[in-house]
């Protein structure tokens, strides 16, 4: 069932989020320039390298994640259009992606976690409670693995035994505000930014739950993971000048 509380304002999507507004500069980016490290011709950001173009590096904000985090990207997806690439610019030192089907051997232990909604998917709050205990210590996560996809591509890269057997997280509902259209998709299916970012808002939460129960200081987690939608917030408002929100297919889906 969807939860209607975290439905999201259409008119003001970003309401309450604390994005750097340095993202309004992006705008000011009208030529494109050559990636300093594979002479490529980009703008904004190189989505080989993940680095952003030095017109603009100064704006974008760094984040450090207190996980590492894997993408596997469907070797169809565009590099150009995936926001996934956008993880790997504001977090250079925390997240890799790869091609699928080049992907990692991961262990099953129970550090690494896909975030996928497979029929046994916990949420991260149930994860936390049944964790269990190994060497006197409770078991933590330390990595995150995201697919970059279709839907109807993830669920053939979920099947690949070194992802299938991995413990699987679920997100709550939250619609996306994504302008890429994909047929029969409702719009609680999130693009990986936005998953991404949506997973460490509620481990944040989970977290700060821990450290209170325990009595410990959780300070160290309080990064601003809204800054991983600075480049989205940007492309968001490029697009909106360009086009006019209710005529995009994309905002349109069905909620079911």
């Amino acid at each position: 069932m969807v939860d209607n509380s975290v439905l999201v304002n259409d008119d003001q999507p970003f309401a309450g989020l604390n994005i750097s507004e340095t993202w309004n500069n992006l705008h000011h980016v009208s030529e494109r320039t050559i990636c300093p490290q594979c002479n490529k011709s980009r703008k904004y950001f190189c989505y080989t390298c993940y680095l952003p173009v030095a017109e603009i590096k100064e704006y974008v904000p760094n984040i450090k994640l207190p996980l590492k985090v894997d993408i596997i990207k469907h070797s169809r997806e565009i590099d150009g259009k995936s926001t996934a690439v956008h993880a790997a610019v504001i977090c250079p030192e925390d997240v890799k992606v790869y091609t699928y089907p080049s992907i990692p051997t991961y262990d099953c232990s129970g550090n690494t976690v896909l975030v996928y909604p497979s029929a046994s998917a916990m949420t991260l709050e149930e994860l936390f409670e049944t964790q269990g205990i190994n060497n006197g210590q409770k078991q933590e996560i330390s990595r995150v693995i995201f697919i970059d996809s279709t839907w109807n591509q993830s669920s053939g890269m979920y099947k690949d035994p070194r992802l299938f057997k991995l413990p699987c997280i679920v997100l709550k509902s939250r619609i996306t505000q994504f302008w890429r259209h994909q047929n029969g998709v409702p719009r609680w299916h999130l693009s990986t930014i936005e998953a991404i970012h949506q997973f460490f808002k509620e481990y944040e939460a989970v977290i700060s739950k821990e450290s209170e129960k325990l009595e410990k200081d959780s300070t160290s987690y309080c990064e601003n993971y809204d800054n991983l939608l600075f480049f989205f917030r940007f492309m968001y408002d490029k697009i909106h000048i360009l086009y006019d929100h209710d005529s995009l297919k994309s905002y349109k889906r069905p909620l079911k």
